[in-house]
């Protein structure tokens, strides 16, 4: 029976010749899980008492956030060390790149081969007549224990691309020519093999490529036939070619052309991946950022392009560019070429080999309002941050970074654009308010339920932790108060309204962060009174007008629940269960006039 490539890859996988449809189970070659979703395959396997199958071909890939800079990622990524170092598996850890990239250039997977990850873009495996496929957690961890998942074999589609791009049309704006032409079901389901001249001459980068965004056209994989040139650059030239190639009566669903002939820049617009025009038709909207990377265009031949486009010139005043490579090898191709220098002198920024911009672990993410022209695959709203992201080539990403608006790279301006106060965008900048009509006296005396906790040294990170941080809205940082202090991590699920903290020495300690005061009003704390508070913590908490309050301690004269009334003009401290008096510090002329106008702005 004729088979199509897939088909073929299929088969041989599961000792079975296979048709679409038929449900098998298949052999994994290599498999893969990040430090997203990795600590869950972890765990799979472990309460089920699993262990790998065969640990020569089981690996973990750091590329979500190599900088280990957000703690849960940091911590995701160590249990998947220890469980490596138990078992013996192959770590690619944070300094290595991209995991679907590392999975071609070490060979960790070969043309006919089979490879799972926990990557939606595993597929990116097509570009070297592998299939590819992303996962979930359980099915990795099946893969990781057994070795052998199942899979229902896709039909297959011809895709065929007719005529020559323009000369300043890339690989990236010929996949966006497909998606324009596919749209983002349009390959659903579906085995697509790409043919045509222009595939033909085709280099191993730029089939990446376009192999990476098969799963912005809901593809199973895009498959590209090896040549002798690609199995080289592979060094897989002792393959068999002939393996490789679909029966030339092979079935095909259909056959679709697609036409790139004379194909000029394209640019994809916010939101969706498939929606996309001529970047004639956006030339001059002005951009805040630059994106340059990702396992779409985060090739050394992608660097090359931006360098030549970089070089002599700098970055638009205003605007940041960002450039991250897709593996380390990468990253030192670049630094010996010369590229890295480039990139610097034209005022990028270079990151650690990664994902980037996809994940929100690493550099590449964008704030409301920011405007961005990226290389990246996805523009889905909230994908890349919070602003506006457009998707183009290498080439047009750099010339819009040195011009400061969207343009090709043979239509840089002379002078490149700039921000006018005008430019800033509505609603993305608070407007200036009044200043607001006097208020009633604010009280002087509180009585509360006392949350007594006898700890000195508590730190900014115990009382709010940083991996907090970015949260800006003092309304949704009370929620995160003491969970990371051991034994009041439920504090702020039991706090209430008018309760009263005490506490030891060096309350406040550490860290600068304004948000250590602000959980506290957000979960309408009364009054924090300490023995003594870090210098820092005490001037924020005067300045946010949070009542705070020094007192001596006295053995036994304060337990967790009693009910005590705190003195903000003479410094008395009253525990109205038990009747003692505890002496307190008053608040100075300075520190209740701030108070009183509710703070110090």
């Amino acid at each position: 029976m004729a088979q199509t490539l897939i088909e073929k890859i299929i088969s041989t996988h599961s000792d079975k010749q296979v048709q679409p449809g038929e449900i098998v189970d298949v052999f994994i070659d290599a498999r893969a899980a990040r430090d997203f979703g990795g600590a869950n395959v972890v765990k799979n396997l472990q309460e089920r008492g699993l262990k790998p199958a065969d640990p020569s071909r089981t690996f973990f890939t750091f590329d979500c956030n190599p900088g280990g800079s957000d703690q849960n990622y940091a911590a995701n990524q160590h249990v998947c060390r220890l469980f490596a170092r138990r078992y013996g598996l192959n770590v690619y850890d944070i300094n290595q790149g991209i995991g679907t990239h590392l999975a071609i250039d070490e060979n960790l997977i070969e043309p006919g081969g089979v490879f799972v990850s926990t990557d939606s873009h595993a597929n990116i495996m097509g570009a070297i007549a592998a299939f590819g496929q992303g996962m979930g957690d359980v099915d990795i961890a099946a893969a990781f224990a057994h070795g052998r998942v199942w899979f229902k074999t896709p039909p297959s589609i011809k895709l065929v691309l007719k005529g020559r791009p323009g000369p300043h049309a890339s690989p990236k704006d010929v996949v966006l020519a497909m998606l324009r032409k596919l749209g983002a079901n349009g390959l659903l389901g579906y085995a697509a093999e790409v043919s045509g001249e222009y595939v033909d001459n085709l280099d191993l980068s730029g089939r990446i490529t376009i192999a990476s965004m098969g799963t912005e056209m809901a593809a199973t994989i895009i498959l590209f036939i090896p040549n002798p040139q690609i199995l080289a650059q592979l060094k897989c030239s002792d393959i068999d070619l002939k393996t490789l190639q679909p029966d030339p009566d092979a079935h095909y669903d259909q056959t679709i052309e697609i036409d790139i002939d004379g194909l000029q820049p394209l640019i994809s617009r916010p939101g969706h991946p498939e929606d996309v025009v001529e970047v004639e038709k956006l030339r001059g909207q002005k951009i805040d950022s630059a994106f340059i990377g990702s396992c779409t265009n985060g090739r050394f031949e992608d660097l090359q392009v931006t360098a030549k486009m970089l070089t002599g010139k700098k970055v638009a005043p205003g605007v940041v560019l960002k450039i991250v490579p897709g593996t380390r090898k990468i990253w030192q191709q670049c630094l010996e070429a010369g590229l890295v220098e480039t990139f610097m002198r034209a005022g990028a920024l270079v990151g650690n080999a990664g994902c980037a911009g996809c994940a929100a672990g690493q550099i590449g993410q964008n704030g409301p309002g920011e405007v961005t022209v990226s290389t990246g695959n996805r523009n889905f709203k909230g994908k890349q941050g919070k602003g506006l992201v457009y998707l183009a080539s290498p080439a047009t990403v750099a010339a819009s970074a040195v011009a400061g608006c969207i343009t090709t790279a043979d239509q840089i301006p002379q002078e490149p654009a700039v921000f006018k106060s005008e430019d800033y965008a509505a609603g993305t900048i608070p407007e200036q308010k009044t200043k607001p009509a006097a208020e009633a006296p604010k009280p002087t005396k509180f009585k509360g339920r006392a949350w007594f906790i006898p700890k000195d040294n508590i730190d900014t990170d115990m009382i709010y932790h940083n991996r907090y941080l970015a949260v800006t809205d003092i309304n949704q940082m009370g929620q995160y108060t003491f969970d990371n202090l051991e034994g009041f991590t439920d504090f702020a699920q039991k706090a209430k309204p008018g309760d009263i903290v005490v506490t030891g020495k060096n309350f406040g300690c550490g860290s600068s962060r304004q948000q250590a005061v602000d959980c506290f009003k957000n979960l309408g704390i009364s009054v924090l009174l300490a023995e003594s508070f870090g210098v820092i913590y005490e001037r924020n908490a005067i300045n946010a007008a949070l009542p705070i309050m020094t007192y001596t301690p006295q053995s036994g004269a304060i337990n967790n629940g009693d009910e005590i009334e705190a003195d903000l003009n003479s410094g008395a401290v009253k525990n109205l269960t038990t009747g003692e008096q505890i002496t307190g510090q008053p608040f100075s002329a300075a520190q209740m006039n701030i108070y009183q106008k509710g703070g110090l702005l």
